[in-house]
């Protein structure tokens, strides 16, 4: 637990409250940034989410269970013959699919018709070697062609799949550049930064080293919400930049900013997307702790439950409530965890116990 007195509680600038500026950090970002912002999905083959490989298998089930009541006279034959052709097809849809996922960049950087050639080829392999396995250990469970069909099939069903992807990769690109371009206006807003800036101005010259501290926190933070940083980053990273953005605050607030740790390090190897943590914990600090004239407590908690990484954000909640927000931060932190993890995350944002609590969860 962490409690740190401010020197500066009866200065006008060290408990500044927000101003409500109407610019963002958007008109001021490097042109780089804002190009990366207008990015697409990094490759159509991006098949490494849970949800991804559920609903192609489901498909591909679907898909052999309608074809094979063709060729059935019965419930058992039907039965059986879906048996035999499940035997090939679901390792042979894992094959494609963990192999895509693999060579997800390279193949991503393949011209359009090539990328259809390579998805329908590795259709073909990923249904031969299942097939010649079955053909291998004497198994008569393919027909009168026992190599021909699987082949064909898999060439058909990676069209498919192929097909579907893209589908899937245009329809999040407008969601994808939404959740990028909240991002950049959501990073730091700019009543922070003039706050920030009056609390090491105030700081100087009472305590220069504490100031110091404060605008390296802040140049910290800046380098990294204005620095195209990738597509995700350790969990680790980002519980380091919300103890930067923290601190500033605890600086600000003083005794009234209680702030509360409770980390697992095993947790910390998570991926998650950049500056997901950030504006959680100034949503807490901004509705939790300011409008509050005793203050009060932000808690962060990360652990290991289950083979995945759960990370909670929780705020009191003062008897007299802020002004409500926009809603653009959790809207934005959800959109871009489903766009990172699909349906391996999970995010959840409910008042429970006189407390506001954020819960993420995302695989390890």
């Amino acid at each position: 637990m962490h409690t740190e007195p401010s020197a500066l509680s009866a200065h006008p600038a060290a408990d500044a409250r927000s101003t409500g500026f109407g610019t963002t950090l958007l008109d001021t970002l490097m042109p780089g940034e804002a190009g990366a912002a207008r990015r697409g999905p990094a490759s159509v083959f991006d098949v490494c989410h849970a949800g991804v490989v559920l609903r192609t298998l489901l498909a591909v089930e679907a898909a052999v269970g309608l074809g094979t009541l063709f060729v059935a006279a019965d419930f058992e034959a039907w039965s059986l013959r879906f048996a035999s052709t499940s035997a090939v097809a679901v390792p042979a849809v894992l094959l494609w699919l963990s192999a895509a996922c693999l060579a997800k960049r390279p193949l991503g950087v393949l011209v359009p018709g090539l990328r259809w050639a390579v998805a329908m080829a590795m259709g073909a392999l990923a249904a031969a070697l299942p097939a010649l396995l079955v053909q291998s250990l004497g198994l008569d469970m393919l027909g009168a062609h026992p190599l021909l069909g699987p082949v064909a099939a898999g060439v058909a069903g990676a069209a498919a799949v192929y097909g579907w992807l893209q589908l899937r990769a245009r329809a999040l690109l407008p969601a994808d550049t939404t959740a990028r371009l909240a991002e950049l206006q959501s990073r730091i807003r700019p009543h922070f930064l003039f706050n920030t800036l009056n609390t090491a101005l105030a700081l100087v010259r009472v305590d220069p080293a504490r100031a110091e501290g404060v605008l390296e926190d802040l140049a910290e933070l800046f380098r990294v919400a204005l620095t195209d940083i990738g597509e995700s980053v350790s969990l680790a990273e980002e519980v380091e930049l919300a103890r930067r953005y923290l601190a500033i605050e605890q600086v600000r607030f003083g005794t009234r900013l209680n702030i509360v740790w409770e980390l697992d390090a095993a947790a910390g190897e998570a991926r998650v997307p950049p500056l997901l943590l950030q504006p959680l914990v100034e949503n807490a600090v901004r509705h939790g702790v300011e409008p509050a004239a005793e203050g009060g407590t932000v808690r962060i908690r990360t652990r290991v439950k289950l083979g995945r990484a759960q990370v909670v954000i929780a705020n009191t909640v003062p008897a007299t409530p802020s002004r409500p927000g926009s809603g653009m931060a959790l809207k934005n932190v959800r959109e871009r965890l489903h766009l990172m993890h699909d349906m391996a995350a999970q995010f959840e944002a409910r008042r429970v116990d006189g407390a506001f609590r954020v819960q993420l969860v995302v695989p390890l």
